[in-house]
């Protein structure tokens, strides 16, 4: 969040918006602080259900989605890092993000639908990936689990937790969700190996990203 508020500062148009979702069941109380720490002054809500990513068929954060000023899509579902980053050290570090894409919502800002890097309303259709019948069905047991767990009723929480991620185990947002209610967290070794296992099984957990290197 930090380098897209300088990016957002950098663009400084009032017609531009940034509006970020902080998907997470634990609420205000879990991304409330995050918010607080990095003090953006653009708009930020709390998606406890993933209904964002439900709705695009995002399968991991942070994606995005380009919508112009008459509310049309122009470009979606990407990974959204302002810049390069590397987690982890030696043999286990993995490098990700990009350094194009920031300079590329500049350019649209600036250009609108003369940018190069709006896509075609086919090309948006095509980005977008389809929801298989498992998946819709996943998408309700994890709204469902969430449900149980706010009313306390933790073993159907989990159990229709479990009936979600079976459902669709290639959602990294799943995944990653069930291990913030663990010591180590979203980013750790569990999440470090599933990301190693997508690699070498050639699965992308992001669509790849069609805005080359300057």
């Amino acid at each position: 969040m930090p380098v897209w508020q300088q990016v957002y500062e950098e663009i400084n148009d009032p017609d531009f918006v940034i509006l970020c979702a902080a998907e997470d069941t634990g609420g205000e109380a879990v991304a409330g602080p995050i918010f607080d720490a990095a003090n953006p002054t653009y708009i930020q809500i709390v998606d406890e259900n993933h209904v964002i990513s439900s709705a695009f068929n995002f399968v991991n954060v942070p994606s995005a989605a380009w919508i112009n000023e008459e509310g049309r899509i122009v470009r979606v579902d990407e990974g959204t890092y302002a810049k390069t980053h590397t987690m982890g050290d030696g043999e286990q570090s993995i490098t990700f993000g990009t350094d194009v894409y920031a300079p590329a919502v500049k350019d649209w800002v600036a250009k609108g639908a003369d940018s190069a890097y709006v896509q075609s309303g086919s090309a948006v259709t095509g980005n977008i990936r389809k929801h298989s019948f498992d998946q819709l069905k996943a998408d309700a047991a994890f709204r469902l689990a969430n449900l149980f767990r706010a009313h306390g009723q933790k073993d159907k929480a989990e159990q229709y937790w479990d009936l979600a991620q079976s459902l669709n185990p290639d959602s990294i947002n799943f995944i990653r969700q069930n291990l913030t209610l663990s010591e180590e967290g979203s980013a750790g070794e569990t999440f470090m190996k599933v990301i190693g296992e997508y690699a070498s099984q050639g699965k992308d957990y992001y669509r790849p990203l069609d805005i080359e290197q300057a």
